[in-house]
């Protein structure tokens, strides 16, 4: 079998400035690329702390009509509190923590209505 790794989700977003600063500035998630090629095409990949998987999103990466927002995406961390927390110092909109039998969560949106959700493993032992 050969090893297929997810490193990068394209997701649709209306305005690109807009979406830059809520994962860059808002979120603080790195900015690795931002390239104009043309007046067609640009490129922006951000990736989570500690992530391997990164987002991108930009002009000309999708269809002209992909602009319905993507219904979930998912990262993890260690502590969905501190996660919480975090969110709501930086100025997203949460829900509370809410404790599920498959993790703790937490639910987000970024201005375009894509949603993530941030998931505290459940112990395993």
């Amino acid at each position: 079998m050969v090893d297929y790794r997810l490193e990068l989700v394209i997701i649709p977003v209306t305005d690109v400035d807009r979406a830059v600063a809520f994962y860059g500035e808002t979120l603080g998630w790195s900015v690795d690329f931002n390239q104009v090629v043309s007046p067609e095409l640009r490129f922006v990949q951000v990736t989570p702390p500690g992530s391997a998987c990164s987002i991108a999103f930009g002009v000309g990466l999708l269809p002209s009509d992909a602009t319905t927002p993507n219904p979930g995406l998912q990262v993890v961390t260690a502590d969905a509190d501190a996660a919480h927390d975090d969110l709501v110092a930086r100025g997203v909109e949460v829900g509370p923590v809410q404790e599920l039998a498959w993790g703790r969560f937490v639910w987000f949106s970024d201005p375009d209505g894509n949603h993530w959700a941030v998931q505290q493993l459940p112990h395993r032992g």
